[in-house]
């Protein structure tokens, strides 16, 4: 008999197997960045995945006695958790942003980006929604960005770029899913640089922009994301330089540039310290997002292509 099916024989009721995952959880001290804000919100989460129970379900749950069966299927999944350091949603393959679901492999980064909130607010006041027509989201990844934002303007078409043929693949599979293959374009691309001439009311991007010295120091959970998506440089700015410098071509006169750039943006201030980057602020926290207008990037192109 494994251990699993033992511990299984000693548990009842969801609540025991929620319990039982919070407590190893802590004890073996897994991080939690992907999502989730702690063991109770994770074991939680897993739990109710592996026994196909909808996440506003019925406290009243909690205390039902479970298969030994289920039990299994539970604990198994909650030991992966612990034993693989993957984050939750690599077991699952499931993920949520702007209230979307999403499919989620080892090819793309989990979607957590504070972008969710300005989305939903249709990048008010920055823009004005009913004059926007077109979007471009640079490093697409799983597509989570592009796709919110077909919701969110859903007149305007979409263009959504990455490099990687596994992300592009997870974003088509996703596109599909959520049957905007008539809005959302998916284009292999690095950057700008094989995008057809066209310019953009919106280009937003959560780009690459993890340091080499915080890459050196990721707990084993982000070991599962593919570095592509992450490790950006000495000092985090390899992708958000080219863009900065590259951006205005393709955008409308009217049009705004947003770009998460994290813990970089501390490099990037020290860089462009004559750039009035705005940060924005989010409700639902989050932070290292800037905005600059067309005519912000018409003003300092000089100091953007002498980078």
């Amino acid at each position: 008999m494994s251990i699993i099916e033992q511990i299984a024989d000693e548990l009842v009721t969801l609540r025991d197997c929620v319990r039982w995952g919070v407590s190893h959880f802590h004890e073996a001290n897994i991080f939690y960045g992907h999502g989730m804000s702690s063991a109770l919100d994770e074991s939680v989460y897993l739990c109710l995945f592996a026994l196909h129970l909808a996440h506003d379900f019925s406290d009243d749950y909690f205390d039902c006695r479970l298969t030994r069966d289920e039990r299994i299927k539970v604990l198994t999944l909650l030991q992966s958790r612990i034993d693989e350091r993957k984050p939750a949603a690599y077991l699952t393959h499931e993920a949520w942003f702007a209230g979307l679901k999403f499919y989620v492999d080892e090819n793309v980064l989990v979607p957590r980006s504070p972008l969710a909130e300005l989305i939903e607010n249709r990048f008010e006041p920055w823009v004005v929604p009913e004059q926007v027509d077109s979007i471009l989201d640079l490093c697409t990844g799983s597509g989570c960005i592009a796709i919110a934002c077909a919701y969110a303007f859903d007149w305007a078409d979409v263009d959504a770029v990455d490099v990687s043929p596994g992300a592009l693949d997870v974003a088509e599979r996703n596109v599909s899913e959520h049957q905007l293959e008539e809005r959302v374009s998916l284009i292999e691309s690095d950057l700008f640089s094989d995008l057809p001439p066209r310019r953009y009311d919106i280009i937003v991007s959560n780009p690459p922009y993890v340091d080499a010295e915080d890459m050196a120091s990721l707990p084993d959970e982000y070991l599962h994301e593919p570095c592509l998506g992450l490790a950006a440089g000495e000092d985090g700015l390899d992708l958000v330089i080219p863009i900065l410098q590259q951006a205005r071509e393709f955008l409308t006169d009217k049009g705004v540039l947003v770009v998460e750039v994290g813990n970089s943006h501390y490099a990037l201030q020290h860089r462009f310290s004559q750039v009035p980057f705005y940060w924005l602020e989010f409700e639902r926290g989050g932070e290292g997002v800037f905005l600059l207008t067309a005519e912000q990037l018409d003003e300092f192109q000089d100091d953007f292509d002498n980078a």
